[in-house]
Order: structure tokens, then sequence, then C-alpha cells
């Protein structure tokens, strides 16, 4: 009795309706990543966020920083993470398993970790020198950018 009693708080309808959604979802996220993908796409998803602090920080050390700027980043994140599942589809279509799906989240991954690392540079945080050599001309353009007061 006392074990059906302690699944009074595993068994609450918030539980229920995150089951339900993940019942429906995975089939849909299966549909447009493909199977066994998720490693991937977690590094994808924590490279972005990354970017983001490191984005943040930067802005806030060199007062470019709005409400405004942050979310205008919304429709570009959403937009990354749409890239690898057209690039999956694609995949499925000419039959080249795999192939555009880890050519575009690999260039995606790079791309951001560019970003990120010039943002880390940017904010004073420490970035080794062969690192910030590699990234010069992302620092670059985003101190210009900075100094325009692009951002606001």
């Amino acid at each position: 009795m006392k074990f059906f009693q302690s699944l009074d708080n595993v068994a609450t309808p918030a539980t229920g309706i995150a089951a339900t959604a993940g019942a429906f979802l995975t089939p849909v996220f299966h549909y447009f990543y493909g199977e066994n993908r998720q490693d991937i796409l977690i590094v994808l998803f924590l490279m972005i966020v990354l970017d983001w602090i490191t984005g943040v920080e930067a802005s806030h050390k060199d007062e470019t920083y709005s409400s405004d700027y942050g979310l205008k980043r919304i429709p570009r994140t959403l937009f990354l993470f749409s890239l690898p599942a057209v690039a999956n589809l694609l995949d499925r279509v000419m039959g080249t398993p795999g192939f555009l799906f880890y050519g575009v989240t690999f260039g995606l991954i790079y791309h951001t970790w560019t970003s990120l690392t010039a943002n880390a540079h940017r904010a004073g945080w420490p970035v080794p020198k062969s690192i910030v050599n590699l990234v010069g001309s992302e620092i670059k353009a985003k101190t210009e950018r900075a100094a325009r007061k692009e951002y606001k």
C-alpha cells in the first residue's frame, strides 16, 4: 500500500501531459532529424546556448545590449535548428544517408563555435591565444559591429 501512495507524486496530470507530448513529439523528431542523432543535436543545442550566453556578456561589456537584440536572435536560432532537419529530409530524398545532415550540422557547430569564442574574447573571458588567432576575423567583425552599435 505504501508503494502506491508514493506514486501519488509521480502520477499527476502534469506527468501525464509530458508523457503524452513525448509520445507524439518523439516520432516527429525522428522524422525530421533521423534516428540516433540526438547526441550531435545536443552538441549543436549546447553550442547555441553558449553562443547566447557569451553574446549577452560581450554586449553587456561593450554596452550594445538591448532587449530588442535578444528578441531578434530567436528567429535566427529557430532557423539554425531547422537547417539540420532540412538537410536530413534532402538526404532521404536523394538517398544520401546522413551526408547532408552531418555536413550541415558540423558546419553549424563550427560556425557557432567561432561565434561563441569571439564573444567570450570580447567579454574578457580567458581564451587561449592560439584560439584567438583562429577566430581573429570573427572577433574583428563583432568588435566593428559593436563599435557601430549595430546591435541596438
